[in-house]
Protein backbone atom coordinates (compact mmCIF):
# COMPACT_ATOMS: atom_id res chain seq x y z
CA UNK A 1 0.00 0.00 0.00
CA UNK A 2 0.93 3.23 -0.76
CA UNK A 3 1.98 5.54 2.50
CA UNK A 4 -0.32 8.28 0.67
CA UNK A 5 -3.45 5.21 0.49
CA UNK A 6 -6.33 4.68 2.87
CA UNK A 7 -6.48 2.19 4.25
CA UNK A 8 -7.71 -1.23 2.44
CA UNK A 9 -11.50 -2.28 2.83
CA UNK A 10 -10.96 -5.43 5.46
CA UNK A 11 -13.31 -8.61 5.07
CA UNK A 12 -15.20 -9.06 8.83
CA UNK A 13 -17.37 -11.29 10.17
CA UNK A 14 -19.05 -7.73 12.29
CA UNK A 15 -22.20 -6.50 10.70
CA UNK A 16 -22.75 -4.15 13.09
CA UNK A 17 -21.05 -2.48 16.27
CA UNK A 18 -22.14 -0.68 19.30
CA UNK A 19 -20.39 1.91 20.83
CA UNK A 20 -20.82 2.34 24.86
CA UNK A 21 -19.77 5.36 27.11
CA UNK A 22 -20.04 4.91 31.14
CA UNK A 23 -19.04 6.29 34.02
CA UNK A 24 -17.47 10.35 34.33
CA UNK A 25 -17.19 12.74 31.53
CA UNK A 26 -13.41 13.39 29.91
CA UNK A 27 -12.35 15.62 27.63
CA UNK A 28 -11.84 14.15 24.06
CA UNK A 29 -14.56 11.23 24.47
CA UNK A 30 -16.29 12.22 21.39
CA UNK A 31 -12.92 11.89 19.64
CA UNK A 32 -13.04 8.18 20.33
CA UNK A 33 -16.62 7.67 19.73
CA UNK A 34 -16.48 9.55 16.33
CA UNK A 35 -13.10 8.08 15.20
CA UNK A 36 -13.76 4.86 16.12
CA UNK A 37 -17.41 5.09 14.22
CA UNK A 38 -16.23 6.40 11.47
CA UNK A 39 -14.01 3.83 11.16
CA UNK A 40 -16.50 1.17 10.89
CA UNK A 41 -18.65 3.18 8.63
CA UNK A 42 -15.73 3.05 6.03
CA UNK A 43 -15.75 -0.56 5.50
CA UNK A 44 -19.56 -0.71 5.41
CA UNK A 45 -20.07 -1.48 9.23
CA UNK A 46 -23.43 -0.30 10.68
CA UNK A 47 -22.72 1.53 13.80
CA UNK A 48 -25.47 1.80 16.90
CA UNK A 49 -24.79 4.27 19.90
CA UNK A 50 -25.98 3.07 22.71
CA UNK A 51 -27.47 6.19 25.19
CA UNK A 52 -26.31 7.02 28.84
CA UNK A 53 -24.20 3.66 29.73
CA UNK A 54 -26.02 0.80 30.56
CA UNK A 55 -28.81 2.27 31.97
CA UNK A 56 -31.26 1.63 28.78
CA UNK A 57 -29.91 -2.03 27.98
CA UNK A 58 -30.51 -2.88 31.67
CA UNK A 59 -34.37 -1.76 31.13
CA UNK A 60 -34.94 -4.08 28.25
CA UNK A 61 -37.17 -7.10 27.72
CA UNK A 62 -38.99 -8.20 25.00
CA UNK A 63 -42.04 -6.46 26.20
CA UNK A 64 -39.79 -3.06 26.64
CA UNK A 65 -37.35 -3.32 23.74
CA UNK A 66 -35.07 -1.16 23.00
CA UNK A 67 -36.16 2.71 20.93
CA UNK A 68 -34.23 3.88 18.45
CA UNK A 69 -33.58 7.69 19.49
CA UNK A 70 -34.41 7.10 22.89
CA UNK A 71 -32.69 4.25 23.93
CA UNK A 72 -29.57 4.06 21.30
CA UNK A 73 -29.00 6.09 18.05
CA UNK A 74 -27.69 4.69 14.33
CA UNK A 75 -24.59 6.64 14.03
CA UNK A 76 -23.61 7.88 10.45
CA UNK A 77 -21.13 10.36 8.66
CA UNK A 78 -23.72 13.42 9.08
CA UNK A 79 -24.32 12.79 12.53
CA UNK A 80 -20.56 12.33 13.44
CA UNK A 81 -19.70 15.63 11.37
CA UNK A 82 -17.25 17.65 13.19
CA UNK A 83 -17.31 15.71 16.47
CA UNK A 84 -13.76 14.69 17.00
CA UNK A 85 -13.79 18.34 19.07
CA UNK A 86 -17.46 18.75 20.42
CA UNK A 87 -17.29 19.24 24.26
CA UNK A 88 -19.35 16.39 26.45
CA UNK A 89 -20.57 13.08 25.22
CA UNK A 90 -22.68 12.92 22.12
CA UNK A 91 -23.75 9.39 23.81
CA UNK A 92 -24.24 10.79 27.31
CA UNK A 93 -23.06 8.78 30.12
CA UNK A 94 -24.63 6.66 33.67
CA UNK A 95 -23.20 4.58 36.45
CA UNK A 96 -25.47 1.79 35.57
CA UNK A 97 -23.52 -0.92 36.91
CA UNK A 98 -24.64 -4.67 35.30
CA UNK A 99 -21.98 -6.44 36.81
CA UNK A 100 -22.25 -5.14 40.45
CA UNK A 101 -24.02 -8.70 41.92
CA UNK A 102 -20.73 -10.24 40.87
CA UNK A 103 -17.99 -10.66 43.22
CA UNK A 104 -15.63 -13.19 41.69
CA UNK A 105 -15.54 -15.93 39.29
CA UNK A 106 -17.90 -18.24 41.23
CA UNK A 107 -21.04 -16.19 41.00
CA UNK A 108 -20.97 -16.02 37.13
CA UNK A 109 -22.59 -19.33 37.57
CA UNK A 110 -25.70 -17.80 39.84
CA UNK A 111 -28.66 -17.13 37.79
CA UNK A 112 -29.60 -14.41 39.87
CA UNK A 113 -25.90 -13.04 39.96
CA UNK A 114 -25.84 -12.93 37.04
CA UNK A 115 -29.07 -11.96 35.27
CA UNK A 116 -28.24 -8.26 34.48
CA UNK A 117 -25.45 -9.38 32.15
CA UNK A 118 -28.17 -11.45 30.77
CA UNK A 119 -30.37 -8.26 30.49
CA UNK A 120 -27.69 -6.59 28.32
CA UNK A 121 -26.42 -9.36 26.61
CA UNK A 122 -30.22 -10.00 25.04
CA UNK A 123 -30.49 -6.29 24.75
CA UNK A 124 -27.57 -6.04 22.33
CA UNK A 125 -28.50 -9.35 20.29
CA UNK A 126 -31.99 -7.87 20.02
CA UNK A 127 -30.39 -5.08 17.77
CA UNK A 128 -28.40 -7.65 15.81
CA UNK A 129 -24.84 -6.44 17.17
CA UNK A 130 -21.99 -8.62 16.54
CA UNK A 131 -19.64 -6.02 18.84
CA UNK A 132 -19.13 -3.66 21.55
CA UNK A 133 -16.96 -1.11 22.25
CA UNK A 134 -16.96 -0.33 25.69
CA UNK A 135 -15.61 3.20 26.77
CA UNK A 136 -14.57 3.97 30.00
CA UNK A 137 -13.39 3.67 33.79
CA UNK A 138 -12.12 0.86 36.19
CA UNK A 139 -14.95 0.32 36.75
CA UNK A 140 -16.47 -0.67 33.04
CA UNK A 141 -13.53 -2.36 32.50
CA UNK A 142 -14.52 -4.33 35.23
CA UNK A 143 -17.71 -4.85 33.45
CA UNK A 144 -16.83 -5.30 29.91
CA UNK A 145 -14.78 -8.59 31.56
CA UNK A 146 -17.78 -9.90 33.43
CA UNK A 147 -19.84 -9.40 29.65
CA UNK A 148 -16.79 -11.54 27.84
CA UNK A 149 -17.19 -13.74 31.00
CA UNK A 150 -20.73 -14.18 31.05
CA UNK A 151 -20.47 -15.64 26.97
CA UNK A 152 -18.34 -17.48 27.85
CA UNK A 153 -20.79 -20.23 29.39
CA UNK A 154 -23.05 -20.01 26.86
CA UNK A 155 -24.39 -22.55 24.98
CA UNK A 156 -22.10 -23.46 21.87
CA UNK A 157 -23.68 -21.86 18.98
CA UNK A 158 -25.02 -19.21 20.48
CA UNK A 159 -24.52 -15.30 19.42
CA UNK A 160 -21.34 -14.20 20.03
CA UNK A 161 -21.05 -10.49 21.12
CA UNK A 162 -16.92 -9.52 20.95
CA UNK A 163 -15.74 -6.65 23.22
CA UNK A 164 -13.40 -4.14 23.59
CA UNK A 165 -12.37 -1.62 26.03
CA UNK A 166 -11.52 1.66 25.85
CA UNK A 167 -9.04 3.16 28.73
CA UNK A 168 -11.12 6.58 29.90
CA UNK A 169 -10.12 8.60 33.30
CA UNK A 170 -8.68 12.05 33.82
CA UNK A 171 -7.41 10.04 37.11
CA UNK A 172 -4.98 8.16 34.59
CA UNK A 173 -4.40 5.79 37.41
CA UNK A 174 -4.88 2.80 34.40
CA UNK A 175 -2.34 -0.17 34.34
CA UNK A 176 -1.96 -0.89 30.70
CA UNK A 177 -1.50 2.99 29.42
CA UNK A 178 0.93 5.70 29.66
CA UNK A 179 -1.97 8.16 29.59
CA UNK A 180 -5.97 8.23 29.50
CA UNK A 181 -7.21 10.96 26.61
CA UNK A 182 -8.22 13.95 28.85
CA UNK A 183 -6.10 13.54 31.21
CA UNK A 184 -3.61 16.40 30.19
CA UNK A 185 -6.91 18.87 29.44
CA UNK A 186 -7.56 17.95 33.00
CA UNK A 187 -4.42 18.74 34.07
CA UNK A 188 -4.65 22.25 32.28
CA UNK A 189 -7.85 23.31 33.33
CA UNK A 190 -7.36 22.52 37.04
CA UNK A 191 -3.69 24.12 37.04
CA UNK A 192 -5.08 27.17 34.67
CA UNK A 193 -7.83 27.41 38.50
CA UNK A 194 -4.58 26.82 40.52
CA UNK A 195 -2.73 29.79 39.45
CA UNK A 196 -5.54 31.83 39.47
CA UNK A 197 -6.34 30.83 43.56
CA UNK A 198 -2.17 31.38 43.87
CA UNK A 199 -2.71 35.43 42.54
CA UNK A 200 -5.98 35.73 44.53
CA UNK A 201 -4.07 33.70 47.85
CA UNK A 202 -1.51 36.00 47.37
CA UNK A 203 -3.76 39.53 47.22
CA UNK A 204 -5.40 38.10 50.31
CA UNK A 205 -2.39 36.80 52.74
CA UNK A 206 -4.23 33.74 52.64
CA UNK A 207 -4.40 29.72 51.50
CA UNK A 208 -6.62 27.38 49.54
CA UNK A 209 -6.58 23.85 50.14
CA UNK A 210 -8.01 22.46 47.14
CA UNK A 211 -9.47 18.78 46.66
CA UNK A 212 -8.37 17.58 43.25
CA UNK A 213 -10.16 14.35 41.70
CA UNK A 214 -8.45 11.42 41.65
CA UNK A 215 -9.79 8.36 44.20
CA UNK A 216 -7.14 5.84 43.65
CA UNK A 217 -3.73 7.17 42.39
CA UNK A 218 -2.27 10.92 42.84
CA UNK A 219 -1.91 11.27 38.63
CA UNK A 220 -3.97 14.38 38.13
CA UNK A 221 -3.54 16.55 41.66
CA UNK A 222 0.47 15.58 40.68
CA UNK A 223 -0.08 17.15 37.08
CA UNK A 224 -2.42 20.08 38.55
CA UNK A 225 -0.02 21.29 41.37
CA UNK A 226 3.40 20.95 38.93
CA UNK A 227 1.76 23.00 36.38
CA UNK A 228 -0.47 25.38 38.63
CA UNK A 229 2.89 26.05 40.65
CA UNK A 230 1.05 24.60 43.65
CA UNK A 231 3.52 25.18 47.21
CA UNK A 232 2.38 21.25 48.10
CA UNK A 233 0.73 17.98 46.72
CA UNK A 234 -0.51 15.34 48.78
CA UNK A 235 -2.15 12.10 47.72
CA UNK A 236 -2.42 8.67 48.88
CA UNK A 237 1.38 7.15 47.84
CA UNK A 238 2.29 9.81 50.40
CA UNK A 239 0.80 7.98 53.30
CA UNK A 240 3.50 6.19 54.32
CA UNK A 241 5.73 6.13 57.34
CA UNK A 242 4.65 8.58 60.15
CA UNK A 243 1.33 9.66 58.05
CA UNK A 244 0.25 5.88 57.95
CA UNK A 245 -2.07 4.22 60.69
CA UNK A 246 -4.56 1.55 61.14
CA UNK A 247 -8.09 0.91 62.85
CA UNK A 248 -9.92 -1.73 64.13
CA UNK A 249 -13.33 -1.95 62.37
CA UNK A 250 -16.33 -4.51 63.13
CA UNK A 251 -18.38 -5.62 60.14
CA UNK A 252 -21.96 -5.12 61.13
CA UNK A 253 -22.96 -8.06 59.34
CA UNK A 254 -20.39 -10.69 60.49
CA UNK A 255 -19.32 -9.38 63.81
CA UNK A 256 -15.50 -9.83 62.63
CA UNK A 257 -13.19 -7.12 63.28
CA UNK A 258 -10.24 -5.90 60.42
CA UNK A 259 -7.98 -3.41 60.06
CA UNK A 260 -7.43 -1.13 57.56
CA UNK A 261 -5.37 1.58 56.36
CA UNK A 262 -6.08 5.11 57.68
CA UNK A 263 -3.81 8.62 57.60
CA UNK A 264 -2.66 10.33 60.21
CA UNK A 265 -4.97 13.40 60.08
CA UNK A 266 -2.75 15.37 62.88
CA UNK A 267 0.40 14.58 60.85
CA UNK A 268 -1.00 15.82 57.14
CA UNK A 269 -1.81 18.68 59.28
CA UNK A 270 1.52 19.50 60.88
CA UNK A 271 2.95 18.94 57.21
CA UNK A 272 0.81 21.33 55.94
CA UNK A 273 1.86 23.89 58.29
CA UNK A 274 5.62 23.10 58.42
CA UNK A 275 4.59 24.33 54.37
CA UNK A 276 3.15 27.48 55.53
CA UNK A 277 5.95 28.13 57.89
CA UNK A 278 8.60 27.58 55.64
CA UNK A 279 6.99 29.81 52.74
CA UNK A 280 6.49 32.90 55.70
CA UNK A 281 10.42 32.71 56.20
CA UNK A 282 10.94 33.59 52.07
CA UNK A 283 8.29 36.00 52.78
CA UNK A 284 4.95 34.90 51.31
CA UNK A 285 2.25 34.46 53.15
CA UNK A 286 0.26 32.69 50.54
CA UNK A 287 -0.05 29.57 48.57
CA UNK A 288 -2.16 26.89 47.49
CA UNK A 289 -2.22 22.81 48.71
CA UNK A 290 -3.35 20.20 46.65
CA UNK A 291 -4.93 17.08 48.14
CA UNK A 292 -5.85 13.82 45.79
CA UNK A 293 -9.85 13.32 46.73
CA UNK A 294 -8.89 9.50 47.38
CA UNK A 295 -7.05 10.60 50.68
CA UNK A 296 -10.78 10.77 51.63
CA UNK A 297 -11.07 6.91 51.72
CA UNK A 298 -8.04 7.05 54.12
CA UNK A 299 -10.03 9.10 56.83
CA UNK A 300 -10.79 7.43 59.93
CA UNK A 301 -14.75 6.28 59.85
CA UNK A 302 -15.64 8.73 62.25
CA UNK A 303 -14.92 11.19 60.23
CA UNK A 304 -16.82 9.33 57.15
CA UNK A 305 -20.02 8.89 59.54
CA UNK A 306 -23.13 9.21 57.22
CA UNK A 307 -21.36 9.37 53.95
CA UNK A 308 -23.12 7.63 50.90
CA UNK A 309 -22.14 4.46 49.48
CA UNK A 310 -22.20 3.78 45.24
CA UNK A 311 -22.84 1.10 43.66
CA UNK A 312 -19.47 -0.24 42.85
CA UNK A 313 -18.78 -0.01 47.01
CA UNK A 314 -17.28 3.74 46.85
CA UNK A 315 -17.38 6.75 49.26
CA UNK A 316 -19.47 9.24 48.17
CA UNK A 317 -16.09 11.91 47.94
CA UNK A 318 -18.08 14.97 47.14
CA UNK A 319 -19.98 14.56 50.55
CA UNK A 320 -16.90 14.54 52.10
CA UNK A 321 -15.59 17.53 51.17
CA UNK A 322 -11.51 17.07 52.07
CA UNK A 323 -10.44 20.11 51.44
CA UNK A 324 -12.96 21.72 54.22
CA UNK A 325 -12.18 19.49 56.34
CA UNK A 326 -8.35 20.08 56.50
CA UNK A 327 -8.98 23.65 56.04
CA UNK A 328 -10.86 24.09 59.47
CA UNK A 329 -8.11 22.05 61.07
CA UNK A 330 -5.36 23.83 59.29
CA UNK A 331 -6.52 27.24 60.35
CA UNK A 332 -6.93 26.15 63.87
CA UNK A 333 -3.55 24.51 64.13
CA UNK A 334 -1.98 27.50 62.64
CA UNK A 335 -3.69 29.72 64.84
CA UNK A 336 -2.68 27.04 68.11
CA UNK A 337 1.33 27.34 66.74
CA UNK A 338 1.89 31.17 66.06
CA UNK A 339 -1.03 32.83 67.68
CA UNK A 340 -2.01 34.78 64.18
CA UNK A 341 -5.38 33.81 62.29
CA UNK A 342 -4.45 33.01 58.62
CA UNK A 343 -7.80 32.68 55.95
CA UNK A 344 -7.95 28.88 55.03
CA UNK A 345 -10.13 28.06 52.37
CA UNK A 346 -11.47 24.46 51.06
CA UNK A 347 -12.10 23.98 47.52
CA UNK A 348 -13.00 20.85 45.65
CA UNK A 349 -11.93 21.13 41.77
CA UNK A 350 -12.02 18.79 38.96
CA UNK A 351 -15.77 18.69 37.66
CA UNK A 352 -15.48 21.61 35.69
CA UNK A 353 -12.65 20.01 34.09
CA UNK A 354 -14.12 16.86 32.53
CA UNK A 355 -16.38 18.28 29.99
CA UNK A 356 -13.82 21.20 28.82
CA UNK A 357 -12.86 21.75 25.47
CA UNK A 358 -9.88 18.85 24.31
CA UNK A 359 -6.28 19.88 24.23
CA UNK A 360 -5.36 18.72 20.59
CA UNK A 361 -2.83 15.87 22.24
CA UNK A 362 -5.97 14.64 24.24
CA UNK A 363 -7.75 14.82 20.85
CA UNK A 364 -5.37 12.54 18.97
CA UNK A 365 -4.77 9.85 21.73
CA UNK A 366 -8.90 9.62 22.24
CA UNK A 367 -8.51 9.61 18.41
CA UNK A 368 -5.69 7.03 17.82
CA UNK A 369 -7.71 4.90 20.68
CA UNK A 370 -11.00 4.94 18.87
CA UNK A 371 -9.37 3.93 15.41
CA UNK A 372 -7.33 1.33 17.56
CA UNK A 373 -10.53 -0.12 18.76
CA UNK A 374 -11.73 -0.61 14.92
CA UNK A 375 -8.44 -2.23 14.05
CA UNK A 376 -8.63 -4.64 17.06
CA UNK A 377 -12.02 -6.30 16.45
CA UNK A 378 -11.96 -5.90 12.30
CA UNK A 379 -8.14 -5.66 11.46
CA UNK A 380 -6.64 -7.89 14.96
CA UNK A 381 -9.61 -9.78 15.15
CA UNK A 382 -9.61 -9.36 19.09
CA UNK A 383 -11.89 -9.89 21.96
CA UNK A 384 -11.68 -9.14 25.15
CA UNK A 385 -8.78 -6.68 25.13
CA UNK A 386 -8.38 -3.69 26.24
CA UNK A 387 -6.80 -0.58 23.47
CA UNK A 388 -3.75 0.77 24.48
CA UNK A 389 -0.71 2.95 23.15
CA UNK A 390 2.37 3.62 23.86
CA UNK A 391 5.40 5.56 22.67
CA UNK A 392 4.38 7.16 18.48
CA UNK A 393 0.83 6.22 20.02
CA UNK A 394 1.65 2.90 19.04
CA UNK A 395 -1.27 0.23 19.61
CA UNK A 396 -1.27 -2.05 21.88
CA UNK A 397 -4.39 -4.95 22.61
CA UNK A 398 -4.09 -6.13 26.44
CA UNK A 399 -6.29 -8.92 27.45
CA UNK A 400 -8.84 -8.56 29.90
CA UNK A 401 -6.94 -11.19 32.43
CA UNK A 402 -3.37 -9.00 32.63
CA UNK A 403 -5.33 -6.19 33.68
CA UNK A 404 -8.38 -7.84 36.26
CA UNK A 405 -7.56 -9.89 39.36
CA UNK A 406 -8.44 -13.26 38.40
CA UNK A 407 -10.42 -13.96 42.02
CA UNK A 408 -11.93 -10.77 43.00
CA UNK A 409 -12.51 -9.34 39.67
CA UNK A 410 -11.52 -6.09 40.15
CA UNK A 411 -9.15 -3.99 38.03
CA UNK A 412 -5.28 -3.42 38.67
CA UNK A 413 -4.93 0.79 40.20
CA UNK A 414 -1.64 2.17 38.64
CA UNK A 415 -0.15 4.24 41.19
CA UNK A 416 2.73 6.91 40.89
CA UNK A 417 5.77 5.08 41.71
CA UNK A 418 6.99 6.24 45.20
CA UNK A 419 10.58 8.43 44.42
CA UNK A 420 9.91 8.15 40.64
CA UNK A 421 11.18 10.85 38.46
CA UNK A 422 7.89 11.93 38.07
CA UNK A 423 6.60 12.02 42.00
CA UNK A 424 10.29 13.59 42.35
CA UNK A 425 9.37 16.19 40.49
CA UNK A 426 6.65 17.86 42.30
CA UNK A 427 8.89 17.70 45.21
CA UNK A 428 11.41 19.38 43.15
CA UNK A 429 9.04 21.88 42.38
CA UNK A 430 7.23 22.71 45.92
CA UNK A 431 8.26 24.67 48.78
CA UNK A 432 11.11 23.03 50.78
CA UNK A 433 10.56 21.71 54.19
CA UNK A 434 12.20 19.32 56.16
CA UNK A 435 10.15 16.44 56.87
Amino acid sequence: MSTLSRPPEVKSNIRRVAILFSGGPAPAANAVISTAATAFLRNNIDVIGVLNGYSHLLEYSPSHPLQEDRDYLRLDLKTLKRTRNRRGIILGTARANPGKLIGGPDDMKNPERNAPLRTVYEALSSLEVDALISIGGDDTLKTANKFKMFQDQLPQGSRRIRVVHVPKTIDNDYTGIDYTFGYFTAVEVIGSEIRNLIADAEAGRSYYLCETMGRSAGWLAYGAAIAGEASLVISVEDIVGKYRGEEEVKDEATGRTHKRPVMNVDEIVQRIIRTMLAREREGKEFGVIVLAEGLAELLPYERLKGIKIDEFGHISIASVNLGKTFAKLVAAEYQKQTGRERKVTGLQLGYEARCAPPLAFDVLLGSQLGVGSYRALVEAGKDGVMVSVSGQLKLNYIPFEDLVDPKTLVTLVRFIERDSDFHSLARFLETYVTD
